[in-house]
């Protein structure tokens, strides 16, 4: 390495240090800071200028390692019971949207060929801003944050055409091929499917228990990214995107039992290098050109975001979405995505869209790039105000009747999934009145036709928590999955009564911390609860006495869960209800 390579590097290095720093303390989100890093050190603005094209490369890699981690958090079954939504949804959103568009477009005066070519670029989703905002938030397993995820990751496939079908309007290529070529092209998609799938069948687990036998972390995370570049490359060869073939082998490593080490590895390799990979796109920005066109741009991005919005979530609410589901949905996807630089340059190189457009485009994107993060964040705030009842709610009550004051020493349970309703039973054959609170529609209404006091509400509005009788409220129970939403309830809670206890039930153990620091009283972690119970039953059948086996579950129970070892337990043996 050069002087002048290393002095690059530390600049760059220095530079993103002090600016992420100084965003993150004035709570900006981390990716806007990386594109102003890019800005400052891009081409375009006077000081440190940073070579862009080995940065590029290793950025592209970025893109790939967090397709990688999002497939690790699907699984076949699980995309099997959305196909519906996902293929459908995630086609009727790219298609709409580019009509919709390149017919405005047409409208306002520019050509045919490139009016499609803007439409086709408003039309994708960033997967790795909406993934990494949503992990921030620790919305990635929340219903809204899976969709937009999964739909965006459909939008990658649906790209595809699109690559195949611009050029051709630029005189490249024979207009009476095109539909055998875009044939080839999705064919070659499904045998990447197909080969992607079978060897992870066959090989992939195989491959992580002779490796994890070997108990080398260093090893294990050179399996990782092998595995996750082998995959890239066999997508990249048959002419796909790499990030696609990453996603599938994530989702192939997503079924084992490897899922959690595998993203805890790849994890320091995947935010390096995103936030390379967004300081390359700050650096693509040209302030100066960008003043002479910039109401264009405002128009652009208003269009991107606007259009994206409605579009999405009338598609999602046709689809039986509940309405604040459906518009969080929508707010994710509105920004713009890395496949539109894609499609965007090879417009420009096809000649069907001259450079004043290209930078008109380019800047509408950036900009919804800017505003998207800041969408997604207050998401819940502003689909709460957006969503409003329609038909498909009938029979469903919205808005819980203001009853609070009829309500005392009650539980609110907020989350009525399966958890939620054992919960319930447990506290019915105790004669302890609740009152329950959840978003799916269709589960309120089949709770309320067998009589449960079950409401269609968000737990984690004030007057929603108010209207239940938080005030007289014994306990707060948040029985669902969705931690974004436990932490702003908690968060609510602990401004209204501080000294009601609320438990809170979570997956695994990964935001325990969190939620304890936010103010949960407890935090039962559904992961750790199946294996004591599993462990308990193995203990039985391996003829451990009872007492003995149980003993043991205890002090794990004992020491993970803080309001046991408040308990003055002493020994069961010779207690005096035992002696009776």
């Amino acid at each position: 390495m050069s002087t002048q390579d290393f002095a690059q590097v530390l600049v760059l290095l220095g530079s993103t240090v002090a600016v992420v720093l100084m965003l993150q303390r004035l709570r900006v989100p981390t990716l806007l800071a990386y594109l102003l890093v890019g800005v400052l050190v891009g081409p375009h603005t006077p000081g440190p200028v940073i070579d862009a094209a080995p940065m590029k490369v290793l950025a592209e890699f970025g893109i790939v390692f967090l397709l990688f981690s999002i497939g690790l958090s699907f699984s076949i079954p699980q995309l099997r019971a959305l196909r519906h939504l996902v293929f459908g949804l995630g086609t009727a959103q790219v298609m709409l949207t580019t009509a919709v568009v390149a017919l405005a477009a047409w409208l306002g005066g520019l050509p045919a060929p490139a009016a499609f070519v803007v439409g086709a670029v408003f039309a994708q989703s960033s997967t790795t801003i909406i993934g990494r905002q949503l992990v921030e938030q620790a919305e990635e397993q929340s219903r809204h944050g899976r969709l937009a995820v999964a739909m965006s990751v459909f939008q990658d496939i649906t790209a595809v055409p699109f690559i195949i079908a611009i050029p051709v309007l630029g005189g490249m290529s024979s207009a009476g091929t095109l539909g055998g070529t875009m044939t080839f092209a999705l064919a070659k998609a499904a045998l990447a499917i197909a080969m992607v799938v079978v060897s992870g069948r066959w090989l992939l687990k195989p491959l992580f228990h002779l490796v994890a036998e070997r108990r080398s972390m260093e090893l294990f995370t050179l399996t990782v990214l092998l595995v996750s570049l082998a995959a890239s490359a066999m997508t990249h060869v048959l002419g796909l995107s790499m990030a696609f073939g990453a996603f599938l082998a994530g989702m192939m490593l997503g079924e084992t039992e490897f899922r959690h080490q595998v993203d805890s590895a790849i994890r320091p390799f995947r935010d390096v290098l995103l936030g390379l990979f967004f300081i390359g796109v700050g650096m693509l920005f040209d302030p100066l050109d960008a003043l002479g066109v910039w109401h264009w741009a405002l128009l652009g991005a208003a269009t991107l975001l606007v259009s994206k919005i409605l579009l999405v979530a009338a598609i999602t609410r046709m689809a039986g979405i509940d309405a604040i589901n459906a518009w969080r949905t929508a707010l994710s996807l509105a920004v713009g995505g890395e496949f539109g630089f894609a499609l965007l340059a090879i417009g420009l190189d096809a000649k069907v869209v001259d450079s004043h457009l290209g930078q008109v485009v380019l800047t509408s994107v950036l900009l919804s790039m800017v505003l998207g993060p800041f969408l997604i964040r207050h998401g819940h705030a502003l689909a709460s105000r957006l969503a409003r009842p329609t038909a498909a709610d009938d029979d469903v009550p919205l808005q819980v009747p203001n009853d609070g004051a009829l309500l005392s020493q009650h539980v609110i349970i907020s989350g009525f999934g399966r958890i939620g309703q054992n919960v319930g039973l447990f506290l019915q054959q105790e004669c302890i009145p609740y009152v329950a609170l959840d978003l799916d529609s269709a589960r309120v209404k089949e709770a309320r036709l067998a009589g449960e006091r079950v409401f269609f509400a968000d737990g984690s509005e004030r007057d929603i928590l108010e209207a239940v009788g938080l005030a007289s409220a014994r306990l707060l129970v948040i029985a669902h999955d969705d931690t974004g939403a436990a932490l702003r309830t908690l968060e609510v809670v602990r401004l209204a009564r501080p000294e009601i206890p609320v438990m809170v039930r979570t997956r695994d153990e990964t935001h325990v911390e969190a939620l304890r620091a936010a103010g949960a009283t407890e935090v039962v972690p559904e992961t750790i609860e199946a294996g004591l119970m599993i462990a308990t039953h193995a203990l039985l059948l391996l003829d451990v006495p009872l007492d003995h086996a149980l003993g043991r579950i205890e002090a794990q129970r004992t020491s993970r869960y803080r309001l046991l070892r408040s308990r003055f337990r002493g020994d069961a043996r010779f207690s005096e209800e035992d002696a009776t």
